[in-house]
């Protein structure tokens, strides 16, 4: 049976470190070993937060701080789907639950057209840091063409409500875009009825 303490106790854990009144740079930096934590294992996510839509990537919310200080989503991706080239404007932290993910980095050259840099593939358990003026334009994919794969993302803000942009990288065109999220519910983190019927 999933058991969604590991993601209550990862959303506790890193609102603490808010708590604490840490910079961002350190709030992602030690962030990044709680989700690593949190990508060791791949038993808690519930099944409707893992489900793939045939038509274009899921992105699931998970929680979003009462203050939108961060936000936590599923990124679930069927077989050989993928973004655009895109930006975030936030930091964000990506950490690898199953399958793999293929994440290819641009530079915005001086005439503001785009060009790819490395490619990189992140496998479970990894975890990876974006930053604007750092690396925030990527594109990002399923690397497995035969199954889904399924990342979990930490943003400094809530997500689904910044203004970002995706981009062309020929002319260099910015589109800008608000993501929104897959679903309407969220994970009932706090209930613990279940816990407490089991004994």
């Amino acid at each position: 049976m999933t058991s969604i303490a590991p993601l209550r106790d990862f959303v506790a854990r890193f609102t603490r470190l808010y708590e604490r009144g840490l910079a961002p740079d350190a709030i992602q930096q030690e962030g990044a070993v709680l989700l690593r934590d949190l990508v060791s294992r791949d038993d808690w996510l519930p099944e409707p937060f893992t489900r793939p839509n045939p038509e274009r990537y899921s992105q699931y919310l998970l929680h979003c701080d009462p203050l939108e200080r961060f936000s936590v989503v599923s990124f679930v991706w069927g077989p050989g789907q993928k973004t655009p080239l895109h930006d975030h404007r936030v930091w964000g932290l990506i950490g690898m639950l199953r399958g793999r993910e293929s994440e290819t980095q641009f530079v915005r050259g001086a005439d503001g057209k785009f060009h790819a840099g490395e490619t990189s593939v992140l496998k479970p358990g990894e975890v990876v840091a974006l930053a604007p003026g750092v690396n925030d334009y990527h594109l990002v994919a399923n690397a497995l063409a035969d199954q889904a794969s399924i990342s979990i993302h930490v943003y400094g803000d809530n997500i689904g409500g910044v203004s970002r942009a995706t981009y062309d990288p020929e002319t260099g065109a910015e589109k800008s875009f608000i993501s929104g999220y897959s679903s309407e519910d969220v994970p009932n983190l706090w209930d613990r009825s279940k816990r407490v019927e089991a004994a």
